[in-house]
């Protein structure tokens, strides 16, 4: 019951509690409480393709490259990515010579970025990798390269 932070050893159900202290507490089981449900909907496969066929893979055993739109969605990935066996993991970001833009290829909104000082090259047959340590930046790559990648599940 150290984790807790009262002293009671007779309650046996963990909780969280809802403020900025960030503790842990204990409470009676068949006390209700709110809750949330959490599912995490990442997952990093440890397979080193090149940026289409990791696309490929995610679209036909999951449900697409992964999308980062957010601060979340980038820490969310950033610890799938940590588990990574590249130096860099594929991202759905790529890059169009026609229309000289970076585009999710699941159109969402390129409203997030995450570049690395050096890392954004708008050149044709470019993809993005996140770094698989380190600040997790983004960095645009050969889409020939092969790397691990992050699927929605």
């Amino acid at each position: 019951m150290e984790l807790f932070n009262d002293e009671q050893s007779n309650k046996t159900c963990a909780m969280t509690l809802l403020n900025r202290s960030g503790k842990w507490s204990s409470d009676e089981c068949g006390k209700e409480k709110p809750f949330f449900c959490y599912d995490d909907k990442l997952i990093l496969i440890k397979e080193n393709k090149t940026w289409e066929e990791a696309l490929d893979y995610c679209r036909i055993f999951h449900r697409g490259l992964v999308s980062i739109t957010n601060p979340y969605q980038q820490r969310w990935a950033e610890v799938r990515a940590k588990n990574a066996s590249s130096p860099f993991v594929w991202l759905s970001l790529r890059y169009s010579c026609t229309l000289d833009l970076w585009f999710w290829v699941n159109d969402k909104l390129v409203c997030y970025e995450k570049w690395s000082r050096e890392g954004k090259t708008e050149d044709c047959g470019r993809a993005v990798g996140m770094q698989s340590g380190g600040q997790y930046e983004w960095v645009s790559q050969r889409d020939n390269e092969t790397y691990n990648f992050v699927c929605f599940k």
